[in-house]
């Protein structure tokens, strides 16, 4: 099984926020779930494309206090970021991701954002 460093892990993640809508697509898996903060709530599957945060192209991003735990093919991100798109206030959240090597290829099963407040 493929086991990249962690900054690998990390530049995948940072990936997601800065590729667009089809880049993350791309390494997403197939059922994945993802909690956007409130009032827009759980998606999972194709409804995560639907909706306007799915639309990944941050222009700036960063990452603070990171964290990351892996077993065997999973792997668990935790961090601070602050993002910014152009004409748009800075959202800054606290995340979790889940990673699956599936296959020989790392694809993300689950993502929560929780408010900075």
């Amino acid at each position: 099984m493929d086991r990249p460093r962690d900054q690998d892990l990390w530049e995948l993640e940072g990936a997601f926020w800065t590729s667009g809508r089809d880049g993350a697509r791309t390494n997403t898996a197939a059922g994945a779930i993802v909690i956007f903060p409130y009032p827009s709530g759980i998606f999972q599957g194709d409804a995560i494309w639907a909706h306007p945060m799915a639309d990944t192209g941050w222009r700036l991003i960063e990452m603070s206090d990171r964290s990351i735990v892996r077993r065997g093919a999973v792997a668990i991100l935790a961090y601070r970021v602050q993002a910014q798109k152009n004409g748009n206030p800075i959202h800054e959240v606290l995340c979790a991701s889940t990673w699956l090597n599936d296959a020989g290829k790392w694809v993300r099963l689950s993502h929560q954002q929780s408010p900075v407040t």
